[in-house]
């Protein structure tokens, strides 16, 4: 049977196999799967370019909205409150996955990972009534 590797190949014409070569070829399949999913890629969008229709129309080339007309200016100024709020959603957000860890090691983890996370539900539920006694929660 005949090694398709590497390091058989190396072997095959003579080479000493090296430690490189060894890791090269525990990459290789990624590399091969990243050349395709691009090489796929590239065509696809040159396929579409090239033979796609082409029939642009006023209609076609107008704003949409999600189907309603545009009204106004696009680069108007959203509040400042839009933002606080998606700020802190994320920062919210981004501290709960912080629990999966902890539920994965929880038995490991003992009395003292159960203070910790106590401790950093804390942190989060004083973070959280600071921002609802500023009244960022407020949309009025």
């Amino acid at each position: 049977m005949v090694e398709l590797t590497l390091a058989g190949a190396a072997a095959a014409f003579g080479g000493a196999t090296q430690k490189g070569d060894a890791l090269f070829e525990q990459y290789l399949p990624v590399l091969i799967l990243v050349g395709l999913a691009v090489g796929l890629a590239a065509a696809l969008l040159f396929m579409s370019h090239y033979f796609g229709p082409r029939n642009p129309s006023r209609t076609k080339n107008a704003t949409y909205e999600c189907g309603v007309s545009p009204v106004g200016n696009a680069r108007g100024r959203f509040p400042v409150h839009f933002y606080l709020v998606a700020m802190l959603f994320i920062a919210f957000d981004i501290e709960i996955v912080f629990l999966y860890p902890w539920a994965v090691l929880f038995r490991r983890l003992g009395f003292f990972g159960l203070m910790e996370i106590m401790l950093f539900i804390l942190v989060l539920l004083v973070g959280y009534y600071y921002v609802w006694k500023k009244g960022v929660f407020n949309w009025e």
